[in-house]
């Protein structure tokens, strides 16, 4: 299990002013971390990977709740639910965020695997079945307008409510979404991950203003010095 640092204020909380650039709600979650240190492919562990992650953003459960409705996996009452159900039940809210952690991990181990060509962990994939089979069970069928959608159920008591959606995005993206599309942000220690839905598939950056700036800073310094 993934040890947590101390608890703090859920209004302080930076998950949820996160930047939502990936263009999936799953590649959002997988850039819940502050960067990561550069590194082709991370072993298939969830030390290892953890190792890499240079600031973690999801501190407490409520840092969880926090982004969930930030980015739309959870709306604004189920938000102060979750949050009510998490004060009530710390351990098990600990413990749902340990678990939210470790699928994040197994996810960015997935994604790397498909930029780099090679062949999944089963461990990993494992993992995702594990949540997204959880996740199926509160999925219902309804009809909307003469259209019909999956909705999910809202059971008062289940505080993974938030991973729900993000594992049915995951499972939607690798079988249905174009992979070749899958990019990983050339800035240095980044290591966010988005698709790239840019027409001639030349997007280098999570976005321009952070990463992109700064390289180009970068790279002006660089030549500078060559006329030095």
């Amino acid at each position: 299990m993934v040890t947590l640092p101390k608890k703090m204020s859920v209004m302080e909380s930076a998950a949820g002013k996160l930047r939502l650039v990936g263009g999936r709600l799953c590649l959002d979650f997988v850039n819940t971390v502050g960067g990561r240190k550069s590194d082709p492919l991370p072993k298939k562990t969830a030390s290892a990977s953890l190792a890499l992650i240079l600031t973690e953003k999801l501190i407490v459960y409520e840092d969880l709740v926090a982004w969930g409705r930030h980015a739309g996996a959870a709306s604004e009452k189920e938000a102060q639910r979750l949050n009510r159900e998490g004060n009530r039940r710390k351990e098990e809210a600990a413990i749902v965020l340990s678990k939210a952690l470790e699928l994040r991990e197994a996810m960015y181990r997935i994604l790397m695997s498909v930029i780099a060509a090679a062949r999944p962990s089963q461990s990993d994939l494992n993992i995702v079945n594990q949540e997204l089979v959880k996740a199926r069970l509160h999925e219902r069928l309804v009809g909307k307008e003469g259209a019909f959608a999956f909705e999910w159920d809202n059971p008062r008591d289940e505080l993974d409510r938030i991973v729900w959606p993000v594992a049915h995005s995951f499972a939607e993206f690798l079988t249905d979404g174009d992979l070749s599309r899958l990019r990983r942000c050339g800035g240095d220690d980044c290591g966010w991950l988005f698709e790239d839905t840019s027409r001639n598939r030349s997007r280098q950056w999570c976005y321009m203003q952070g990463c992109g700036n700064l390289s180009k800073v970068r790279s002006f310094r660089r030549r500078m010095k060559g006329f030095d």
